[in-house]
């Protein structure tokens, strides 16, 4: 026995003593230092402290700029990229290369210090890999990059459920199917109903989602002779079977300087107004802030035309805030964050618009409004034409953003992230919606044939693959059926049924009578009435249905006795 244990520890020891291959090294991570990649139009430079190695790359100033790292050596497989930088003159937006190939934007943050700014996921092959950094938004210094393996990510914590308690049941339909969707699939969007019928025409496929846009609604452009009908647009679209979504390219309340480039029309950009934000919420009594709740209240009436329509919409105001480009961030964060609290409070609150998604559009943490007023992250990104890369990093960021809880969707895009690449990198981004005229027609930033391949991907949803999204996951169906009927009125009989697979403990039923219609009389429900809405729920006795059963209730009405607009069923 013992000759035994001695064999045994001399075993282990031996095997301990064993140098580390390249097999057991596939954990580690791997460091490469900027001064020693392959430099265009950049220099090494030593003067800045805090960087590693024996120097960084500065001097990215031209559009040409590039610095080009090699990876030696690597196992291959799906790895975390951070880009060691410093940008001491302001946040700065760099260009990715992921062997030659686009791989979207990494933000560097203003810092003046060396740190690393989180850039995704790159899927290494087995060998050398390269990775180029490409001048953007120029002025920034570049120390290393680091590669580390990671491990699938962990499930999804979005439950589907609206911020506002108030929510419409089409609101929580389309917010559940977006929520099941949300790992497997992405839903196509396209701005513009022109480029949507550009896409039909010429790809054979329908996008999922329409963006519109209120800019137009904008008081400061009405009063000098502006006009829209996306609102009529945003109907029929809705009718058709689509989603909805709405950007705001807000005009200033005030303050337009309306002089060459910088025209009365171009309002809602930083440079073409004066418009304080920050000096408005300041004072809550000054006429700036007054025109701030008058051009919400504006917005608000055509968004009452779409829910009174009971149809849902993706909202996306204040996108891009902490870009600065826009009035609505050109003050910073906090503006921005209080400006978007005031507008939730104002249309949900004051106005009662309970069909709103509401959908922030800025990755950055410090520019968050907060969990209680967002549904949706999201963020909008104009690669290289072309460049067709997963954009990991700015996704994962979002994710890190609404801690793994919230949607996370492309607001815009120029070049439509590749679906299988997004799948390979775990990058599973809810929705995208591609930005109108040459980002869809031009053949450089999407190609016909890249076009075709997205839409006929089966992991993309297109708008004739949608079904019934308003009602979806909501456990029952109603059917609504007329008994009889006279001159002056009716009887009617709903039944719902229990469609999902557990016990149901309650349920409600809701539709928007056709006009000259009205309830006298109603049993087995508690049915109420509410802007021009009628919602009928369990009378309590009648509230717990197996998987499968039914119940009925029915009621008495005058007028005609027409089908009911938009019936809806939800358990719970």
């Amino acid at each position: 026995m013992k000759v035994r244990l001695i064999a045994l520890f001399a075993l282990v020891a031996a095997l301990l003593a064993v140098p580390v291959t390249a097999a057991h090294a596939v954990l580690a991570a791997q460091t490469v230092e900027a001064e020693d990649g392959v430099l265009d139009g950049v220099v090494v430079e030593s003067g800045a402290a805090g960087y590693s190695g024996t120097g960084y790359v500065a001097g990215f100033d031209a559009a040409t700029d590039t610095l080009t790292m090699t990876i030696p050596d690597s196992p291959g497989g799906l790895h975390s990229l951070t880009v060691r930088y410093s940008a001491p003159f302001g946040t700065k937006t760099a260009t990715l290369r992921l062997n030659g190939a686009g791989h979207g934007d990494v933000v560097l943050t203003e810092t003046t210090a060396f740190t690393g700014a989180a850039a995704g996921k790159v899927l290494l092959r087995e060998g050398d890999n390269t990775v180029t950094i490409v001048n953007n938004w120029g002025w920034y210094y570049i120390d290393a990059i680091t590669v580390e393996p990671v491990e699938p990510p962990p499930p999804h914590q979005v439950t589907g459920a609206l911020v506002n308690p108030n929510a419409t049941p089409e609101a929580k339909g389309l917010m559940r199917y977006l929520a099941g969707s949300f790992g497997t699939k992405v839903i196509s969007g396209q701005q513009d109903m022109p480029s949507i019928e550009w896409v039909r025409e010429n790809v054979g496929a329908t996008p999922a989602i329409a963006g519109l846009d209120m800019m137009d609604y904008s008081p400061s452009r009405v009063e000098r002779g502006a006009t829209s009908e996306e609102v009529e647009r945003a109907l029929r679209w809705d009718a058709e079977g689509g989603i909805t979504t709405f950007v705001w390219h807000w005009n200033a309340p005030s303050g337009l300087i309306d002089e060459p480039g910088k025209e009365w029309w171009r309002g809602f950009y930083t440079d073409a107004t004066t418009f304080d934000l920050a000096a408005a919420l300041a004072d809550k009594e000054s006429q700036d802030y007054r025109l701030l709740i008058r051009d919400m209240d504006a917005v608000a009436v055509q968004l009452k035309r779409l829910a009174d329509a009971d149809v849902p919409v993706l909202w996306r105001p204040l996108h891009e805030a902490e870009g600065g480009w826009f009035w609505w961030g050109a003050k910073g964060p906090e503006a921005a964050k209080e400006l978007w609290r005031i507008l939730y409070d104002r249309l949900t609150g004051h106005h009662g618009l309970n069909n709103l998604i509401w959908v922030w559009n800025s990755v950055s943490p410090a520019w968050y409004p907060g969990d209680d007023v967002v549904d949706v992250v999201s963020v909008d990104s104009y690669p290289p034409a072309g460049d067709h890369g997963p954009l990991s990093g700015q996704y994962e960021k979002l994710v890190d953003l609404s801690g793994n809880r919230k949607l996370v969707a492309l607001g815009e895009v120029g070049s439509i992230p590749d679906p299988a690449l997004t799948r390979a990198y775990h990058a599973h981004w809810s929705f995208f919606v591609t930005w109108s005229g040459p980002f869809v027609q031009d053949g450089q930033h999407n190609s016909l044939d890249f076009l075709t391949r997205v839409y006929r991907d089966p992991h993309v949803i297109t708008r004739d693959e949608l079904g019934d999204f308003k009602n979806h996951g909501s456990g029952c169906t109603a059917a609504y059926r007329v008994l009889g009927s006279w001159r002056t009125g009716f009887l009617a009989e709903v039944e719902v049924r229990n469609t999902g697979a557990a016990t149901a403990k309650g349920w409600t039923v809701g539709w928007r009578p056709p006009a000259g219609q009205t309830v006298t009389r109603y049993w087995n429900t508690a049915l109420s009435v509410s802007a021009g809405r009628i919602t009928a729920g369990d009378a309590r006795y009648n509230a717990t249905l197996r998987p499968g059963a039914t119940t009925t209730f029915g009621f008495l009405a005058t007028g005609p006795a027409g089908v009911p607009v938009h019936l809806s069923c939800a358990t719970g």
